[in-house]
């Protein structure tokens, strides 16, 4: 845990959450400041600021309750869909050092765009671009 962390001390029960869900390893809450009716936070109970951070073990337990979620969350709010997320380190917009998963509720005609939106505009890249990156990222997997 994180003292300076405000998950952290939602975990601990230090700062009230409206809590959804929660396992030993997760737990799951609406989001503060949402960006959808039904914007629920998923974030795993030990402090990791990111999700390279995570062992195996905690990720896996992320994505578990994200799985399980997603569909409880869009039907409660009668959403078309959702988007699930994570802002990894604050080039990425992550504002909270520790590790959270978005689930946020879509809707048809809301004026919400696909993730491909957040990046802004893509880069120029050949096809022997691609094949190096590709490349170095398989060899390093």
């Amino acid at each position: 845990m994180s003292d300076d962390c405000i998950f952290c001390q939602i975990i601990d029960g230090d700062i009230p959450a409206r809590t959804v869900y929660e396992t030993d390893e997760t737990l799951a809450f609406l989001d503060a400041n949402p960006l959808a009716e039904g914007h629920t936070l998923v974030i795993p109970k030990t402090h990791a600021r990111q999700l390279q951070d995570l062992d195996d073990e905690t990720a896996t337990a992320v994505y578990e309750t994200l799985h399980r979620l997603v569909p409880v969350v869009e039907g409660t709010v009668g959403a078309d869909g959702s988007n699930v997320a994570f802002n990894n380190g604050p080039a990425a917009g992550q504002e909270i050092p520790h590790v959270h998963g978005h689930i946020i509720p879509r809707f048809e005609g809301d004026g919400g765009r696909p993730v491909h939106a957040v990046a802004g505009s893509p880069p120029e890249l050949s096809e022997e671009d691609l094949d190096t990156i590709a490349g170095e990222i398989k060899s390093n997997a």
